[in-house]
Protein backbone atom coordinates (compact mmCIF):
# COMPACT_ATOMS: atom_id res chain seq x y z
CA UNK A 1 0.00 0.00 0.00
CA UNK A 2 1.36 3.74 -0.88
CA UNK A 3 1.20 6.37 1.26
CA UNK A 4 0.13 9.42 -0.67
CA UNK A 5 2.56 12.22 -1.27
CA UNK A 6 1.33 15.01 0.30
CA UNK A 7 0.23 13.07 3.34
CA UNK A 8 3.60 12.08 4.12
CA UNK A 9 5.00 15.57 3.61
CA UNK A 10 2.61 17.05 6.02
CA UNK A 11 2.80 14.54 8.33
CA UNK A 12 6.53 14.57 8.32
CA UNK A 13 6.31 18.05 9.51
CA UNK A 14 4.45 17.36 12.35
CA UNK A 15 6.64 14.06 13.22
CA UNK A 16 9.31 16.23 13.20
CA UNK A 17 8.51 18.44 16.27
CA UNK A 18 7.62 15.38 18.07
CA UNK A 19 10.60 13.71 17.16
CA UNK A 20 12.58 16.87 18.31
CA UNK A 21 10.81 16.51 21.92
CA UNK A 22 11.01 12.77 21.56
CA UNK A 23 15.22 13.20 21.06
CA UNK A 24 15.51 15.54 24.28
CA UNK A 25 13.92 13.37 26.52
CA UNK A 26 16.70 10.44 24.82
CA UNK A 27 19.45 12.80 24.80
CA UNK A 28 18.73 14.41 28.20
CA UNK A 29 18.99 10.56 29.17
CA UNK A 30 22.26 10.01 28.34
CA UNK A 31 23.68 13.33 29.32
CA UNK A 32 22.43 13.78 32.51
CA UNK A 33 24.24 10.59 33.35
CA UNK A 34 27.73 12.17 32.52
CA UNK A 35 27.18 15.01 35.08
CA UNK A 36 26.79 12.51 37.97
CA UNK A 37 29.38 10.14 37.11
CA UNK A 38 31.60 11.41 39.66
CA UNK A 39 28.90 11.30 42.49
CA UNK A 40 28.18 7.82 41.67
CA UNK A 41 31.64 6.71 41.14
CA UNK A 42 32.20 7.99 45.02
CA UNK A 43 29.03 6.64 46.21
CA UNK A 44 30.18 2.53 44.89
CA UNK A 45 33.66 3.38 45.07
CA UNK A 46 34.37 2.66 41.61
CA UNK A 47 37.00 3.95 39.40
CA UNK A 48 36.35 5.96 36.07
CA UNK A 49 36.55 2.92 33.38
CA UNK A 50 34.53 1.23 35.79
CA UNK A 51 31.64 3.94 36.17
CA UNK A 52 31.98 4.61 32.28
CA UNK A 53 29.88 1.30 31.84
CA UNK A 54 26.53 3.24 32.86
CA UNK A 55 27.15 4.61 29.66
CA UNK A 56 29.03 2.23 27.73
CA UNK A 57 26.49 -0.32 28.56
CA UNK A 58 23.74 1.86 27.38
CA UNK A 59 25.53 2.85 24.06
CA UNK A 60 26.18 -0.98 23.30
CA UNK A 61 22.83 -1.75 23.65
CA UNK A 62 21.62 1.19 21.84
CA UNK A 63 23.56 0.54 18.84
CA UNK A 64 22.61 -2.94 18.30
CA UNK A 65 19.10 -1.72 19.04
CA UNK A 66 18.91 0.64 16.33
CA UNK A 67 19.70 -1.30 13.60
CA UNK A 68 17.73 -3.71 14.75
CA UNK A 69 15.04 -1.41 14.95
CA UNK A 70 16.22 -0.31 11.49
CA UNK A 71 15.63 -3.72 10.22
CA UNK A 72 12.54 -4.46 11.69
CA UNK A 73 11.08 -0.98 9.91
CA UNK A 74 10.71 -3.65 6.95
CA UNK A 75 8.75 -5.99 8.89
CA UNK A 76 6.61 -3.92 11.32
CA UNK A 77 5.15 -0.66 11.01
CA UNK A 78 6.71 2.17 12.57
CA UNK A 79 4.08 3.21 14.76
CA UNK A 80 4.40 -0.53 16.50
CA UNK A 81 7.85 -0.25 16.66
CA UNK A 82 7.98 2.84 18.87
CA UNK A 83 5.24 1.84 20.88
CA UNK A 84 7.08 -1.10 21.71
CA UNK A 85 9.59 0.83 21.97
CA UNK A 86 8.58 3.36 24.57
CA UNK A 87 7.19 1.29 26.99
CA UNK A 88 10.20 -0.77 27.12
CA UNK A 89 12.35 2.66 27.55
CA UNK A 90 9.57 3.18 30.44
CA UNK A 91 9.97 -0.42 32.37
CA UNK A 92 14.21 0.41 32.36
CA UNK A 93 13.59 3.86 33.81
CA UNK A 94 11.12 2.07 36.66
CA UNK A 95 14.23 0.05 37.04
CA UNK A 96 16.53 2.15 37.81
CA UNK A 97 14.95 4.48 39.85
CA UNK A 98 14.64 1.53 42.55
CA UNK A 99 18.17 0.45 41.99
CA UNK A 100 19.91 -0.13 45.39
CA UNK A 101 22.74 -1.53 44.08
CA UNK A 102 25.53 -0.60 41.25
CA UNK A 103 24.41 -4.17 38.81
CA UNK A 104 20.71 -3.03 39.36
CA UNK A 105 21.55 0.46 37.81
CA UNK A 106 23.24 -1.24 34.77
CA UNK A 107 20.42 -3.74 34.10
CA UNK A 108 17.84 -0.73 34.45
CA UNK A 109 20.04 1.25 31.62
CA UNK A 110 20.62 -1.53 29.69
CA UNK A 111 16.53 -1.86 29.23
CA UNK A 112 16.23 1.87 29.28
CA UNK A 113 18.62 1.33 25.80
CA UNK A 114 16.85 -1.48 24.47
CA UNK A 115 13.51 0.46 24.02
CA UNK A 116 15.08 4.00 23.97
CA UNK A 117 17.11 2.61 20.82
CA UNK A 118 14.09 3.09 18.43
CA UNK A 119 14.31 6.40 18.56
CA UNK A 120 17.02 7.28 17.11
CA UNK A 121 15.92 4.58 14.02
CA UNK A 122 12.99 6.66 13.60
CA UNK A 123 14.73 10.00 13.95
CA UNK A 124 17.09 8.91 10.93
CA UNK A 125 14.02 6.89 8.97
CA UNK A 126 11.42 9.91 9.00
CA UNK A 127 13.43 12.86 7.67
CA UNK A 128 14.73 9.86 4.45
CA UNK A 129 10.91 8.53 4.34
CA UNK A 130 9.25 11.65 4.42
CA UNK A 131 11.65 14.27 2.95
CA UNK A 132 13.00 14.66 -0.79
CA UNK A 133 16.92 14.99 -1.01
CA UNK A 134 16.59 18.82 -1.59
CA UNK A 135 14.72 19.52 1.87
CA UNK A 136 16.15 16.12 3.99
CA UNK A 137 19.72 19.03 5.56
CA UNK A 138 16.36 21.06 6.72
CA UNK A 139 14.67 18.32 8.34
CA UNK A 140 18.04 16.55 9.78
CA UNK A 141 18.60 20.18 11.30
CA UNK A 142 15.77 20.04 12.84
CA UNK A 143 16.71 16.11 13.78
CA UNK A 144 19.97 17.89 15.47
CA UNK A 145 17.91 20.65 17.78
CA UNK A 146 16.56 17.49 19.82
CA UNK A 147 19.60 16.59 20.35
CA UNK A 148 21.25 19.88 21.16
CA UNK A 149 18.31 21.28 23.46
CA UNK A 150 18.62 17.53 25.10
CA UNK A 151 22.65 18.47 25.12
CA UNK A 152 22.06 22.18 27.08
CA UNK A 153 19.16 21.05 29.87
CA UNK A 154 20.58 17.76 30.51
CA UNK A 155 23.73 18.61 32.52
CA UNK A 156 21.48 21.33 34.16
CA UNK A 157 18.80 18.95 35.47
CA UNK A 158 21.09 16.37 36.44
CA UNK A 159 22.90 18.99 38.38
CA UNK A 160 19.55 20.32 40.26
CA UNK A 161 18.27 16.70 40.77
CA UNK A 162 21.31 15.21 41.90
CA UNK A 163 22.03 18.27 44.46
CA UNK A 164 18.34 18.53 45.23
CA UNK A 165 17.06 15.13 45.93
CA UNK A 166 19.22 11.64 44.39
CA UNK A 167 20.86 11.27 41.19
CA UNK A 168 18.39 7.81 40.35
CA UNK A 169 15.45 10.35 40.33
CA UNK A 170 16.96 11.09 36.62
CA UNK A 171 15.03 7.83 35.91
CA UNK A 172 11.88 9.61 36.23
CA UNK A 173 12.54 12.14 33.88
CA UNK A 174 12.78 9.67 31.10
CA UNK A 175 8.92 8.06 31.64
CA UNK A 176 8.00 11.82 29.67
CA UNK A 177 8.69 10.07 26.67
CA UNK A 178 5.32 8.46 27.07
CA UNK A 179 3.62 11.29 26.69
CA UNK A 180 4.19 10.89 22.71
CA UNK A 181 2.81 7.98 22.22
CA UNK A 182 -0.78 8.98 21.47
CA UNK A 183 0.43 11.22 19.06
CA UNK A 184 2.51 8.83 17.35
CA UNK A 185 0.13 6.56 17.02
CA UNK A 186 -2.03 8.95 15.16
CA UNK A 187 -0.15 10.17 12.70
CA UNK A 188 3.12 7.72 11.70
CA UNK A 189 2.16 5.54 9.12
CA UNK A 190 0.18 2.27 9.76
CA UNK A 191 1.59 0.44 5.95
CA UNK A 192 2.19 -2.68 6.21
CA UNK A 193 5.22 -4.71 5.28
CA UNK A 194 6.21 -7.55 4.02
CA UNK A 195 6.49 -10.37 6.45
CA UNK A 196 10.01 -11.75 6.49
CA UNK A 197 12.68 -14.27 8.71
CA UNK A 198 14.22 -12.30 11.56
CA UNK A 199 17.78 -13.77 11.95
CA UNK A 200 18.13 -13.70 15.67
CA UNK A 201 21.29 -15.83 15.66
CA UNK A 202 23.33 -13.09 13.52
CA UNK A 203 22.11 -10.44 15.71
CA UNK A 204 22.95 -12.13 18.85
CA UNK A 205 26.16 -12.31 17.13
CA UNK A 206 26.61 -8.87 16.55
CA UNK A 207 25.35 -8.06 19.82
CA UNK A 208 28.29 -10.36 21.63
CA UNK A 209 30.75 -9.01 19.01
CA UNK A 210 30.51 -5.88 20.06
CA UNK A 211 29.78 -6.18 24.31
CA UNK A 212 32.98 -9.10 24.02
CA UNK A 213 35.33 -6.35 22.21
CA UNK A 214 34.08 -3.18 24.64
CA UNK A 215 34.88 -5.49 27.32
CA UNK A 216 38.21 -6.18 26.18
CA UNK A 217 39.18 -2.10 25.77
CA UNK A 218 37.35 -1.69 29.47
CA UNK A 219 39.83 -4.73 31.13
CA UNK A 220 42.75 -4.97 28.61
CA UNK A 221 42.08 -8.64 28.19
CA UNK A 222 43.66 -10.03 25.54
CA UNK A 223 41.42 -13.68 25.83
CA UNK A 224 38.54 -11.53 25.33
CA UNK A 225 39.69 -10.07 22.33
CA UNK A 226 40.47 -13.27 20.75
CA UNK A 227 36.68 -14.04 21.59
CA UNK A 228 35.37 -10.59 20.32
CA UNK A 229 37.53 -11.88 17.36
CA UNK A 230 36.01 -15.45 17.23
CA UNK A 231 32.48 -14.05 17.36
CA UNK A 232 32.88 -11.47 14.99
CA UNK A 233 34.05 -14.19 12.27
CA UNK A 234 31.20 -16.23 13.17
CA UNK A 235 28.62 -13.33 12.44
CA UNK A 236 30.30 -12.86 8.83
CA UNK A 237 30.02 -16.18 8.00
CA UNK A 238 26.53 -16.45 9.52
CA UNK A 239 25.25 -13.00 7.00
CA UNK A 240 27.58 -14.50 4.20
CA UNK A 241 25.47 -18.23 4.18
CA UNK A 242 22.49 -17.05 5.75
CA UNK A 243 19.11 -17.26 3.73
CA UNK A 244 17.47 -14.03 5.12
CA UNK A 245 20.90 -12.64 6.88
CA UNK A 246 20.65 -10.27 9.91
CA UNK A 247 22.72 -7.54 7.43
CA UNK A 248 22.64 -8.13 3.91
CA UNK A 249 26.51 -7.69 2.93
CA UNK A 250 25.50 -7.03 -0.60
CA UNK A 251 24.98 -3.59 1.16
CA UNK A 252 28.49 -3.00 2.27
CA UNK A 253 28.99 -3.29 -1.74
CA UNK A 254 28.47 0.09 -2.11
CA UNK A 255 31.66 1.89 -1.43
CA UNK A 256 30.58 5.51 -0.80
CA UNK A 257 28.49 4.05 1.78
CA UNK A 258 30.89 1.77 3.50
CA UNK A 259 33.52 5.00 3.53
CA UNK A 260 30.47 7.01 5.12
CA UNK A 261 30.26 4.49 7.96
CA UNK A 262 34.15 3.98 8.57
CA UNK A 263 34.27 7.82 8.86
CA UNK A 264 31.08 8.42 10.88
CA UNK A 265 32.52 6.10 13.42
CA UNK A 266 35.82 7.99 13.99
CA UNK A 267 34.36 11.45 13.54
CA UNK A 268 31.59 10.44 15.96
CA UNK A 269 33.94 8.96 18.75
CA UNK A 270 36.01 11.85 18.38
CA UNK A 271 32.73 14.36 19.23
CA UNK A 272 31.45 12.40 21.84
CA UNK A 273 34.54 12.96 23.67
CA UNK A 274 33.71 16.22 25.03
CA UNK A 275 30.14 15.25 26.83
CA UNK A 276 32.27 12.71 28.46
CA UNK A 277 35.26 13.84 29.75
CA UNK A 278 34.54 17.74 30.51
CA UNK A 279 32.52 16.34 33.77
CA UNK A 280 35.28 13.97 34.77
CA UNK A 281 37.82 17.81 34.02
CA UNK A 282 35.85 19.83 36.06
CA UNK A 283 35.13 17.14 38.93
CA UNK A 284 38.69 16.05 39.22
CA UNK A 285 40.53 19.42 38.27
CA UNK A 286 37.86 22.45 39.33
CA UNK A 287 36.08 20.52 41.80
CA UNK A 288 32.54 21.45 40.66
CA UNK A 289 29.77 20.28 41.74
CA UNK A 290 26.96 18.43 39.11
CA UNK A 291 24.91 22.05 39.43
CA UNK A 292 27.79 24.23 38.20
CA UNK A 293 29.07 21.51 35.96
CA UNK A 294 25.77 22.17 33.99
CA UNK A 295 26.02 25.26 33.88
CA UNK A 296 29.48 25.24 32.17
CA UNK A 297 28.14 22.93 30.06
CA UNK A 298 25.01 25.01 29.09
CA UNK A 299 25.71 27.62 26.69
CA UNK A 300 27.46 25.79 24.12
CA UNK A 301 25.06 23.36 24.06
CA UNK A 302 22.17 26.28 23.70
CA UNK A 303 24.70 27.75 21.17
CA UNK A 304 24.08 24.53 19.39
CA UNK A 305 19.92 24.49 19.27
CA UNK A 306 19.96 27.79 18.12
CA UNK A 307 22.33 26.82 15.16
CA UNK A 308 20.98 23.37 14.37
CA UNK A 309 19.15 24.41 11.61
CA UNK A 310 21.67 26.45 10.14
CA UNK A 311 23.82 23.66 9.53
CA UNK A 312 20.88 21.62 8.13
CA UNK A 313 20.40 24.61 5.71
CA UNK A 314 24.03 24.79 4.57
CA UNK A 315 24.32 21.03 3.35
CA UNK A 316 20.85 21.83 1.53
CA UNK A 317 22.64 24.91 -0.11
CA UNK A 318 26.27 24.46 -0.18
CA UNK A 319 26.58 20.91 -0.17
CA UNK A 320 27.33 18.12 2.62
CA UNK A 321 31.73 18.43 2.24
CA UNK A 322 31.34 22.07 3.32
CA UNK A 323 29.10 22.06 6.16
CA UNK A 324 32.05 18.54 7.03
CA UNK A 325 34.68 21.13 6.61
CA UNK A 326 32.76 23.83 9.20
CA UNK A 327 32.34 21.50 11.98
CA UNK A 328 35.81 20.32 11.29
CA UNK A 329 37.22 23.60 11.23
CA UNK A 330 35.27 24.36 14.42
CA UNK A 331 36.15 20.94 16.43
CA UNK A 332 39.89 21.53 15.91
CA UNK A 333 39.72 24.88 17.35
CA UNK A 334 37.83 24.14 20.45
CA UNK A 335 40.12 21.02 20.99
CA UNK A 336 43.52 23.22 20.92
CA UNK A 337 41.84 25.55 22.80
CA UNK A 338 40.78 23.58 25.16
CA UNK A 339 43.48 21.86 25.64
CA UNK A 340 45.41 24.84 26.78
CA UNK A 341 43.22 26.24 29.21
CA UNK A 342 42.13 23.18 31.48
CA UNK A 343 43.63 24.37 34.14
CA UNK A 344 42.28 27.65 33.73
CA UNK A 345 38.94 29.35 34.68
CA UNK A 346 35.82 27.39 34.25
CA UNK A 347 34.81 30.12 32.37
CA UNK A 348 37.40 29.57 29.66
CA UNK A 349 36.26 26.19 29.42
CA UNK A 350 32.55 27.29 28.73
CA UNK A 351 33.55 29.52 26.06
CA UNK A 352 36.00 26.99 23.81
CA UNK A 353 33.31 24.55 24.84
CA UNK A 354 31.01 26.34 22.27
CA UNK A 355 33.43 25.55 19.55
CA UNK A 356 33.47 21.61 19.71
CA UNK A 357 30.14 21.34 21.13
CA UNK A 358 28.93 23.09 17.87
CA UNK A 359 30.93 21.20 15.24
CA UNK A 360 29.83 17.88 16.94
CA UNK A 361 26.32 19.33 16.53
CA UNK A 362 27.15 20.03 12.54
CA UNK A 363 29.31 16.76 11.98
CA UNK A 364 26.12 14.73 13.12
CA UNK A 365 23.86 16.78 10.21
CA UNK A 366 26.68 16.37 7.80
CA UNK A 367 27.60 12.97 8.47
CA UNK A 368 23.47 11.52 8.46
CA UNK A 369 22.83 13.72 5.19
CA UNK A 370 26.41 12.26 3.37
CA UNK A 371 25.20 8.47 4.31
CA UNK A 372 21.34 9.15 3.68
CA UNK A 373 22.20 10.28 -0.10
CA UNK A 374 24.24 6.71 -0.93
CA UNK A 375 21.62 4.45 0.03
CA UNK A 376 18.93 2.99 -2.55
CA UNK A 377 15.02 3.44 -1.72
CA UNK A 378 14.98 -0.48 -0.82
CA UNK A 379 18.26 -0.10 1.46
CA UNK A 380 16.59 3.12 3.93
CA UNK A 381 15.86 1.37 6.96
CA UNK A 382 18.57 -1.34 7.10
CA UNK A 383 21.25 1.41 6.21
CA UNK A 384 20.23 3.84 8.50
CA UNK A 385 19.81 1.21 11.34
CA UNK A 386 23.28 0.56 10.17
CA UNK A 387 24.03 4.57 10.71
CA UNK A 388 22.96 4.85 14.09
CA UNK A 389 24.78 1.37 15.53
CA UNK A 390 27.97 2.69 14.02
CA UNK A 391 27.11 6.13 16.16
CA UNK A 392 26.73 4.35 19.00
CA UNK A 393 29.53 1.69 18.68
CA UNK A 394 31.68 4.06 18.49
CA UNK A 395 30.09 6.69 21.42
CA UNK A 396 30.76 3.31 23.63
CA UNK A 397 34.47 2.42 22.26
CA UNK A 398 35.05 6.17 22.81
CA UNK A 399 33.99 6.51 26.33
CA UNK A 400 35.64 2.97 27.10
CA UNK A 401 39.41 4.23 25.97
CA UNK A 402 38.83 7.50 27.28
CA UNK A 403 37.88 6.22 30.69
CA UNK A 404 40.91 3.71 30.67
CA UNK A 405 43.38 6.49 29.83
CA UNK A 406 42.18 8.61 32.59
CA UNK A 407 41.98 5.82 34.93
CA UNK A 408 46.09 6.54 34.48
CA UNK A 409 45.59 9.78 36.77
CA UNK A 410 48.28 11.98 35.97
CA UNK A 411 50.66 12.28 33.33
CA UNK A 412 54.44 13.32 32.84
CA UNK A 413 54.24 13.93 29.17
CA UNK A 414 53.35 17.19 28.02
CA UNK A 415 51.68 17.48 24.37
CA UNK A 416 50.77 21.00 24.75
CA UNK A 417 53.24 23.51 26.43
CA UNK A 418 51.14 26.03 27.90
CA UNK A 419 49.18 23.85 30.94
CA UNK A 420 51.28 23.99 33.84
CA UNK A 421 49.63 21.69 36.19
CA UNK A 422 51.08 18.13 36.15
CA UNK A 423 47.33 16.88 37.29
CA UNK A 424 45.95 18.98 34.00
CA UNK A 425 48.36 17.30 31.29
CA UNK A 426 46.23 14.09 30.68
CA UNK A 427 43.31 16.07 29.80
CA UNK A 428 45.56 18.39 28.07
CA UNK A 429 46.93 15.67 25.91
CA UNK A 430 43.39 14.08 25.15
CA UNK A 431 42.26 17.33 23.66
CA UNK A 432 45.10 17.87 21.45
CA UNK A 433 45.31 14.24 20.23
CA UNK A 434 41.71 14.76 18.96
CA UNK A 435 42.32 17.37 17.30
CA UNK A 436 44.86 15.58 15.36
CA UNK A 437 42.22 12.87 14.43
CA UNK A 438 39.38 15.33 13.15
CA UNK A 439 42.07 16.68 10.77
CA UNK A 440 42.88 13.65 9.41
CA UNK A 441 39.58 12.40 9.23
CA UNK A 442 38.45 15.40 6.86
CA UNK A 443 41.03 14.92 4.81
CA UNK A 444 39.73 11.52 4.24
CA UNK A 445 36.45 12.86 3.73
CA UNK A 446 37.64 15.42 1.00
CA UNK A 447 39.20 12.11 -0.82
CA UNK A 448 35.90 10.07 -0.35
CA UNK A 449 33.32 12.71 -0.94
CA UNK A 450 34.89 16.16 -1.70
CA UNK A 451 36.62 15.82 -4.90
CA UNK A 452 33.31 13.91 -6.26
CA UNK A 453 31.03 17.24 -5.45
CA UNK A 454 33.58 19.39 -6.61
CA UNK A 455 33.70 17.31 -9.79
CA UNK A 456 30.26 17.21 -9.84
CA UNK A 457 29.86 20.75 -9.42
CA UNK A 458 32.30 21.37 -12.26
CA UNK A 459 30.46 18.88 -14.71
CA UNK A 460 26.99 21.29 -14.01
CA UNK A 461 28.46 24.79 -14.52
CA UNK A 462 29.85 23.55 -17.77
CA UNK A 463 27.00 22.24 -18.82
CA UNK A 464 24.85 25.51 -17.92
CA UNK A 465 27.92 27.21 -19.57
CA UNK A 466 26.99 25.65 -22.71
CA UNK A 467 23.43 25.91 -22.55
Amino acid sequence: MQTNPSIQKNNGELLLGILVFTLIISVMNATMFNVVLPTISKQFQLSPSQVSWIITSYMIVYAIGSVTYGKLTDRYSLKNLLTFGLLLFAIGSVVGLVAIQYWMVIVGRIVQAAGASVIPAIAMIVPVRYFSPERRGRALGTVAIGYAIGLAIGPIIAGVVSSTWNWRVLFVISLLSLLTLPIYRKYLDDEKRVVSKMDFIGGSLLAGTVAILLLALTNENIWLVLAGTISFVFFLLRIRYASAPFINPAIFRNKPFSYGLIITFVMVGISFAIPFITPQLLSSVHHLSPVFIGMVMLPSALMAAFLGRRGGKLADEKGNPILVYTAAALLIIGFICLSSVVGMSPVFIAIFLIFGVLGQSFMQIAMSNTVSRTLSKEHIGVGMGLFSMITFISSAASTAAIGKVLDSGTSTVRLNPIPQNSTTFVYSNIFLALAVLVAVMAALYYVQFGRVANMAKDEKMDSESVA
